[in-house]
């Protein structure tokens, strides 16, 4: 005679859909945010005379460019806590974004008047060499503390941007070093961002390959026995990162611990699936990046404080906190 408990019906766990009502009401959240951006600023395009042409002009293309920057850097430090299974790295604190200006300003020293074509390959060449180093001293040492990781990554970052800033004064480039790094969408204008929209293939890309790159978030051991070249998804995913870091750098500047507040708040309240996890994750980069910009843009006006500083204290916030919870949670 069967039991009445074994015939009873099991209720499965609920799982995190990949598009859902609450993801719907984010990106409402965020477009509102976005129309907030195209009417912000000193010069009012709805009554001025030329107020059309400004619009096109200056406020779609930074608009634009808050979209891609925000999603593509909070994108690069979710594959990157995946690769490295550390929740404290991301570009700026693996060196990676160093990596990348030291590579913009070797450009501008080789050559007398680069396109911005060799200004972005340069740094994305850099980044991804700097980024592979960071991952084979990851590979040779043992750590016992995930704290160490970032703290390593911060110092291989400062010993680069020492190097970056010595050159920088031996060329009399130390002023556009320090452009570069500002991290500012205000020279964003149109026809000087398009270069952006390579992070949108780099997305595209992330996603497609998901499931490989969660894969290979569980170690080389579980990766090859599955079948998933480890080495292979290392090389591409770094090779992503570089790309999408390189490339923001170059358009927009540094934005600090963007890559390391927004997936640690996500995975907070979804866990860690990445194809489920990354619709969010650029949303609320993407979030972040457009509040700290109209910050920026009104707290001071008619002057603007560039992104990275209001980041900069917000993500630093974020980042105590998360120790902090680390510590009390374990």
């Amino acid at each position: 005679m069967t039991s009445v408990l074994a015939t009873k019906p099991t209720k499965k766990p609920p799982k995190n859909r990949l598009f859902d009502w609450k993801l719907l009401l984010g990106a409402l959240a965020v477009l509102a945010l976005l129309v907030l951006s195209l009417f912000t600023g000193v010069y009012d395009v709805t009554d001025g005379e030329d107020g059309a042409a400004m619009f096109a002009i200056t406020r779609i293309p930074r608009t634009v460019a808050l979209v891609l920057a925000g999603a593509a850097m909070a994108m690069c430090g979710l594959v990157m806590q995946l690769l490295t299974q550390n929740k404290f790295v991301e570009p700026t604190t693996t060196g990676t974004t160093e990596w990348a200006g030291l590579g913009l300003l070797t450009v501008m020293i080789l050559l007398p008047d680069p396109s911005l074509f060799a200004r972005t390959t340069g740094a994305i060449v850099f980044a991804f060499v700097g980024t592979m180093i960071f991952f084979a001293f990851l590979r040779q040492v043992t750590l016992r503390s995930s704290l160490i990781v970032p703290i390593v990554g911060i110092m291989l970052g400062a010993v680069v941007s020492s190097i970056s800033t010595f050159f920088a004064l031996q060329t009399d480039l130390l002023q556009n070093l320090g452009i570069w790094f500002a991290g500012s969408f205000t020279s964003v204008l149109r026809g000087q961002y398009e270069a952006l929209y390579i992070v949108a293939i780099v997305v595209i890309a992330v996603f497609i390959l998901a499931d490989r790159l969660t894969v290979a978030g569980l170690g080389e051991d579980v990766a090859t026995n599955i079948g998933v070249n480890y080495n292979r998804i290392i090389l591409v995913g770094t090779g992503l990162v570089a790309i999408a870091t390189g490339v923001v750098t170059v358009i927009v500047g540094n934005l600090p611990f963007l890559g390391l507040i927004v997936p640690n708040i996500i995975s907070m309240f979804r866990g860690d699936n990445l194809r489920s996890n990354l619709p969010w994750v650029c949303l609320l980069g993407i979030a972040i990046v457009t509040i700290c910009d109209l910050i920026g843009r009104v707290i001071i006006m008619p002057f603007e404080i560039p992104v990275s500083l209001v980041l900069g204290i917000v993500g630093a916030a974020v980042f105590v906190i998360i120790l902090l919870r680390q510590r009390r949670y374990g």
